[in-house]
């Protein structure tokens, strides 16, 4: 695999082409997967399990070097990961997970700005345990945003969260991503959240790009029409049967 990273035009964050990834000699997780996404253009990505949609998150992020595959990868300097758990540091104070890693004098007046923008002020001397599953992954998303990505990579970071929870979670990204305009690639099994939040949502099958559609909704509310042939697209193409869409 050959991987060139801060070498894109200004409008592309990512390139990926004829992108291949296997796990055993039975077959590709990937197989010949194209892809482009714009600086600043919110992605989602959606599919049945086992084709590939971590497997492509996990290469954006350089984290597969170990598997077996080639293609051809681009993608900026500056990214971050968002896993579905916070992966916060159970020993490091809040602060100091948001703040981990960085350089510089002003780190900590950095970090307490993202806390402060993911609605944690006041809670930088918590603990990890201190925080609720919410809370935990605003400060993992803090220390994703407070670094100034490029490109970020969120594998399915609300799929362990209560439906109420989840919808405020959607606002929180939706509003960090209109102020930090990074590239945003979502992994999701949740169709709606991909309308709901999404520029595109692409549809990978058998490891490779089944549907790329737009989202072009005056509304994001599952009550509109437009809303719901999208999403009846969406599941149709997942062999998801009526019963199971109620």
């Amino acid at each position: 695999m050959a991987t060139d990273a801060g070498r894109l035009t200004t409008e592309l964050a990512v390139r990926v082409r004829d992108l291949h990834r296997s796990f055993n000699a039975d077959g590709g997780v990937l197989n010949g997967l194209d892809l482009d996404i714009a600086a600043g253009e919110f992605v989602a990505l959606i599919g049945r399990s086992g084709t590939g949609k971590s497997t492509l998150l996990r290469a954006l992020a350089g984290l597969d070097r170990d598997v077996a595959g080639h293609g051809r990868i681009t993608v900026p300097e500056q990214v971050s990961v968002v896993f579905q758990d916070s992966r916060l540091l159970p020993w490091k104070r809040v602060l100091d997970n948001v703040t981990f890693g960085l350089r510089g004098s002003d780190s900590a007046d950095r970090g307490r700005q993202a806390l402060e923008e993911v609605g944690l002020a006041g809670r930088e001397r918590a603990w990890p345990y201190q925080l609720s599953g919410g809370e935990q992954q605003r400060a993992a998303l803090a220390r994703s945003l407070v670094r100034e990505p490029q490109l970020l990579l969120a594998d399915e970071p609300f799929g362990a969260l209560d439906a109420l929870t989840r919808i405020r979670m959607h606002a929180l990204l939706r509003k960090l991503c209109e102020a930090h305009r990074p590239a945003v690639l979502l992994v999701t099994h949740d169709v709606d959240e991909a309308i709901v939040l999404a520029d595109r949502v692409i549809l990978l099958d058998a490891g490779v790009v089944a549907i790329d559609v737009r989202v072009e909704l005056a509304r994001r509310s599952r009550s509109d029409a437009e809303f719901a042939k999208l999403r009846t697209l969406l599941l149709d193409k997942l062999g998801v049967d009526e019963e199971a869409r109620r």
